[in-house]
């Protein structure tokens, strides 16, 4: 069956209802045909249409690219939005990596909530993203290839062409005598995904013919065969969770597939990148069997695993702190802005904390923990440390390097977030401040 509006609009009804569709047009053969065929379909929806074109600036042509999308989409009378982007590539990742991020990153702030950001990915992009994966040693949720619908935000990413093989659209787009660029980086063979196509891929079709259909048929086994893993793996997090944390004991009371699903699974959910193999298994062996009093941890590019108290953490890479001895004044009154992604604070009003009388014409001092801190705590007769103050509280020591202390008169005043020291509180009962990070209130 070839490739029709009336096909395209079937796939779409089977789809979530949309506050709206945008095109994710770049001009190539793909969205352009994806763009026609929704701009014939305008009438059968109940939403309203539009495109998207971003420009990464990597080709020296990219800006005629966006005059042709300008072009194209006047022509059929749907609103157009050219957004650009800059490219912060990293030696980890490569131009393309780097690329998808920023293309990505620009649709989920330019989507409205509930909206549907339509992708032009075909049947022969199911087929490559597999062998792909099947050549880098994926897991079955990489060789489950790109699925139909999933979040994206607060909307949607959609690729309806999915079931369409890349011959189908070429034949729409010559029957309907549309227009497209074709980008030269396409061909060039010394890119993966370019190898496949060109050489591979039609190799494969010639000792067999349908190799292709097969392929796509098998990455939907391995997307069923992902959602099976998943739903396990969210029993086993259900018993092994303790807040944001893993417990290891739990963990390691399942074999060591169940052990490597749900760790896969836990970064996942923390939106962190996966760990190749041997990090994971380094995870495994090096850091759920260290000593509980231990501080290991396992770091990959965009992400890593740290241990405290039996519990397993998942997190981006931890900034580097400022040097020793920092310190910053402020006036109490405006956002402290704090560097190294350290955060924004404020004094808050709140049961307890420091008396208002304390802050009258003040210049207040931030810092951060050096060692030997004390603080007495109201109701107490003695000082203790802030070693033991975090110890008794459980705080993981990466947690505690990065909380603010506020001095007043070289004094320490007050742990953000925390406590504050006696000679500085209000009466039990009053109400006070509390120095706060902007992102937990």
């Amino acid at each position: 069956m070839s490739f029709s509006s009336e096909t395209l609009l079937a796939t779409l009804q089977d789809l979530p209802t949309p506050t709206g569709y945008c095109v994710a047009l770049s001009g190539g053969l793909d969205s352009t045909v994806l763009l026609h065929a929704m701009a014939v379909l305008r009438e059968s929806l109940s939403v309203p249409l539009r495109a998207l074109h971003i420009d990464h600036g990597i080709d020296a042509d990219s800006a005629r690219w966006g005059d042709h999308c300008a072009a194209l989409c006047a022509d059929l009378a749907i609103p157009l939005d050219c957004l650009r982007v800059t490219l912060h590539e990293r030696k980890a990742q490569g131009l393309e990596a780097s690329a998808r991020q920023a293309r990505y990153a620009a649709f989920d702030e330019a989507l409205d909530a509930g909206e549907m950001l339509l992708s032009a990915h075909h049947r022969d992009d199911q087929t490559e993203t597999l062998l792909l994966q099947l050549l880098r040693g994926g897991g079955v949720h990489g060789m489950a290839g790109m699925p139909l619908v999933r979040q994206l935000g607060q909307a949607y990413l959609a690729r309806p062409l999915l079931g369409v093989a890349r011959a189908e659209l070429l034949a729409y787009a010559q029957s309907q005598g549309l227009r497209w660029i074709e980008d030269p980086s396409n061909l060039d063979t010394r890119l993966e995904r370019n190898y496949l196509r060109h050489r591979l891929i039609p190799q494969l079709e010639q000792r067999r013919a349908g190799q292709a259909k097969v392929l796509a048929r098998s990455a939907a086994h391995f997307a069923e065969n992902a959602e099976l893993l998943d739903e396990l793996a969210a029993v086993d997090l259900a018993a092994c969770a303790d807040g944001e944390a893993l417990m290891i004991p739990a963990l390691l009371r399942r074999s060591p597939a169940r052990q490597r699903n749900l760790l896969r699974f836990f970064v996942r959910q923390a939106g962190l990148p996966l760990p190749d193999h041997r990090r994971l298994q380094a995870i495994l062996d090096d850091l759920l069997p260290a000593a509980a009093d231990a501080e290991p941890r396992v770091s990959w590019p965009g992400a890593e695993l740290r241990r405290y108290r039996d519990r397993l953490y998942a997190m981006p890479p931890l900034p580097a702190l400022p040097e020793a001895g920092w310190q910053q004044e402020w006036d109490g009154q405006e956002v402290l802005r704090l560097p190294g992604g350290l955060g924004d604070y404020r004094l808050l009003p709140q049961q307890g904390g420091l008396a208002p009388s304390c802050l009258q014409g003040q210049v207040l001092t931030i810092r951060l923990r050096g060692g030997g801190e004390r603080l007495r705590l109201p109701g107490h007769a003695h000082h203790a440390s802030l070693k033991t103050l975090f110890q008794q509280r459980g705080i993981p020591p990466w947690q505690r390097a990065r909380v603010p202390l506020l001095y007043l008169d070289g004094v320490l005043a007050q742990v953000a977030g925390f406590w504050t020291e006696a000679a500085f509180a209000v009466a039990q009962g009053e109400r006070g401040y509390m120095l706060r990070g902007m992102d937990t209130q």
